[in-house]
This record gives C-alpha cells, sequence and structure tokens, in this order.
C-alpha cells in the first residue's frame, strides 16, 4: 500500500486563509519581494568621488594587492547566496527556474529580517550537475556563503557534497539540514511535553527526498533507533530491487524491526509520523498509530492530512504552515544558522553546528512548552541570535572557525 496519492488535498485549506484574497497575495509580490539600499550617502559629488571613480580605485588596487581584504571593503563576506535550479520548489515539484524566483526572493527576505544578513536570489536554468557547480566555483568572489535550495533528490545529495568540497565558505541545502534540524527541535520538544525521550520512539519519515533522507539522518545520529522510510511504492526495505543508491544505503541504517509493505504496515503502532511527501495521508492510517502519538504533518501547502483531522488521535500535531499551532518551519533555523557561521569565518557547517542549532532553537521555549507550542514561533526575535551564537560556538570547538 503506498503511502501517499497524487489526489490533492481538498481539507488542508483552513477557513483562516480565507481573509487573505489572491488579489492582496499578488500585491504583496509586485515588483518583487527584494530592494538594494546604499549604506553611505550618495548626495553630493564628494560622495560619488568617494563611492565610485576616482576614490574606489584605491580599494580595487588595495584588494588587488591583499584579496583578504574585499572581507572588510565589500559586502562579499556577509552576502548569502539562495540557489535553485526550481525542480523541487515548496509542494509545487518542477516549476522551474523563473517561477521559483518568488520562493527564492522569499528566502532572502527573510535572511536580512531575522538575522540581518544581506542576500540574493540566484536561479540557475540548468539541471545539469556539473553546470551547476561549475557556476557557483565562478561565482566565488561575489558571495560569502552558498544556502542551495528547492533543488530535486538525489542531485541534490550530489550538488551540495561537490560545492561544499569546492569552496572554501559555509554551504548548506536547506531543504535537506534547515528541515532536519528543526524537525529535530521539534521531536525534542514534543517529547519533553510528554515526559519521555525521542530514543525509544517508533518514527516513521513518509518521504525519502532531500528532506526525508536528512531528516532521517538527523533523528538517527540524535539517538533516535526505530526509524522506518516510506516512498511512493512503500518501505524502503533492504529486500527491494527498485532503489536508487541513496535509497537503498538508507535501507541499510533503517527498518530495525524488517517491516515490508507500505504506509499500513509503518504506521500501526508508531509513536510518531513525519510528513514530507507532499501527498495526502489517510485518517485510518493515523488511528492505528500508538497512543499519545506525534503527527508532524509539514508538507507545504497541504500537509498530508488536516491538522484537525489528525487530533482527533494524537496527542501533538505540528505542520509547516503558519495558520496552524506547533509551525516546524526552516526560518527558525537557517537564519541563524548562516549568521553563526558568517559571524565565526567557518569554513563550512558541520554536523556539530546543526545539533547546537536544533538544542538551541528548544532552548528558546524550554520553560514554555505545551501540546501547542513545541517550538518557538518563527516570528520570536530571540530564535536567530540564540541560533547564531550557538552555531558560532560549535564552529569554533570544531576548530573549522
Amino acid at each position: 500500500m503506498s503511502p501517499v496519492t497524487d489526489a490533492p488535498n481538498a481539507t488542508a485549506d483552513p477557513a483562516s486563509l480565507a481573509s487573505i484574497s489572491s488579489e492582496e497575495i499578488f500585491a504583496g509580490h509586485l515588483g518583487g519581494k527584494l530592494s538594494v539600499e546604499l549604506s553611505a550617502p550618495l548626495d553630493t559629488q564628494r560622495d560619488l568621488s568617494i563611492a565610485y571613480t576616482p576614490g574606489v580605485a584605491q580599494v580595487s588596487r588595495a584588494i588587488a594587492e591583499d584579496e583578504s581584504m574585499a572581507k572588510q571593503y565589500t559586502w562579499t563576506d556577509r552576502l548569502v547566496v539562495v540557489v535553485s535550479d526550481g525542480t523541487a520548489v515548496l509542494g509545487l515539484g518542477d516549476i522551474g527556474p523563473r517561477a521559483s524566483l518568488p520562493v527564492m526572493e522569499g528566502k532572502s527576505a527573510l535572511f536580512k529580517k531575522f538575522a540581518g544578513l544581506n542576500s540574493i536570489p540566484i536561479v540557475l536554468d540548468t539541471k545539469d550537475v556539473d553546470e551547476i557547480v561549475e557556476t557557483l566555483i565562478r561565482l566565488r568572489p561575489s558571495f560569502g556563503a552558498v544556502n542551495l535550495e528547492d533543488i530535486s533528490a538525489p542531485r541534490c545529495f550530489e550538488i551540495e557534497k561537490r560545492v561544499v568540497e569546492a569552496l572554501d565558505c559555509p554551504v548548506m541545502h536547506d531543504d535537506q539540514h534547515g528541515t532536519a534540524i528543526v524537525v529535530l527541535a521539534a521531536l525534542n520538544g514534543a517529547a519533553r511535553v510528554q515526559g519521555r525521550g525521542i530514543d525509544g520512539l517508533k518514527v516513521v519519515v513518509s518521504g525519502a527526498g532531500a528532506a526525508g533522507v536528512a531528516c532521517t539522518n538527523i533523528l538517527l545520529a540524535a539517538g533516535v533507533a526505530d526509524v522506518t522510510v516510506l516512498d511512493s511504492r512503500g518501505i524502503v526495505a533492504r529486500e527491494r530491487a527498485d532503489l536508487n543508491e541513496v535509497k537503498a544505503e538508507l535501507a541499510q541504517r533503517t527498518n530495525p524491526r524488517g517491516l515490508q509493505g507500505g504506509a499500513a504496515e509503518a504506521l500501526a503502532g508508531a509513536d510518531v509520523f513525519l510528513g514530507l511527501s507532499a501527498g495526502v495521508i489517510a485518517e485510518e492510517l493515523i488511528a492505528s498509530m500508538a497512543p499519545e502519538s506525534i503527527v508532524f504533518a509539514m508538507s507545504n501547502p497541504d500537509p498530508e492530512i488536516h491538522p484537525d483531522v489528525a487530533r482527533k488521535y494524537a496527542s501533538i500535531v505540528a505542520t509547516g504552515r503558519s495558520d496552524f499551532p506547533n509551525q516546524i518551519n526552516n526560518v527558525l533555523a537557517f537564519p541563524g544558522i548562516f549568521k553563526g557561521a558568517l559571524d565565526a569565518g567557518a569554513r563550512r557547517i558541520t554536523e556539530g553546528m546543526k545539533i547546537a542549532a536544533a538544542n538551541a532553537i528548544l532552548g528558546v521555549v524550554a520553560d514554555e512548552l505545551g501540546p501547542d507550542k513545541i517550538v518557538p514561533s518563527p516570528l520570536d526575535p530571540r530564535v536567530a541570535p540564540a541560533v547564531a551564537e550557538a552555531v558560532a560556538a560549535a564552529a569554533r570547538a570544531e576548530g573549522v572557525a
């Protein structure tokens, strides 16, 4: 039995969105969501002589003699590029680079709002792994960090690996690691509310793409011993001959009880459902889970199951949306992670830095936890500074600063 279907989730559009008209949405994107602002006045002839010719030549000569001065006298040291080929955008799939640009602009806006970091979106009109990697190598003098975004699996794994190896700056595919970091924080929060640890939980991950693989990896690293992964054909198990290289490797480290079949077999008696599939999960399958179950239906814009339905059976429910309690959103992670990495001068983002970020996110609301508050609000101003501080400290401790 397949864990997901291709049918749209008709129940996942809550009444709370009815107050937002299509006209209001499009007006909010008119002309794009970004602009460039000056950091120094440019009002007089003197200002012009300093900012441009002839004064700028002195700075350019100095950088030509010592390239490290570019960090101090250009914006590159604090500039994050958000890079996508538009092949796996939200729950919309392969919509192409131009259609993905509003999402990338939004990501850049969040960097500025929550971490004070300059960011620019770059969408590439190619799906070729070599071309994407080579483009970023050639553009390296223009930026200080790379946020890979909405690139389809399994290509995203190779692209990230090769870009990390090629560049001497922080690189992170946020769909993988940002999602995984916030999921770990949320699961720790939910387990703490219930008075139990995560190590004994039976977790079902629905979706074996970028986010599913990364979430599985971070949960295993955090001590969860029983993780079962589902793809569109059922349980990712060693016996299956149709697995790609990434899934075959995943099968060696998951499904410890040797389950076979699909969502029905995986979810029967499970403690946690983690939805990353952009599909629909049947109500009766959530009903078959263990008492006091935890449901994270994170697909955007339509959760795998409507939260109101999931709450009939689960004690804690979270989604990726802002119009329900317990929003598990990457914005809790990526602004602070990149700020912390850049503050520390980190050459890369390590596993220890990711775990530190997850712990910092949960730490913000450690004394405020409840069934409807297992992570902070994405608008909580305490989050990004706490994450940045923890990440920078981890970078220094691991020797990558």
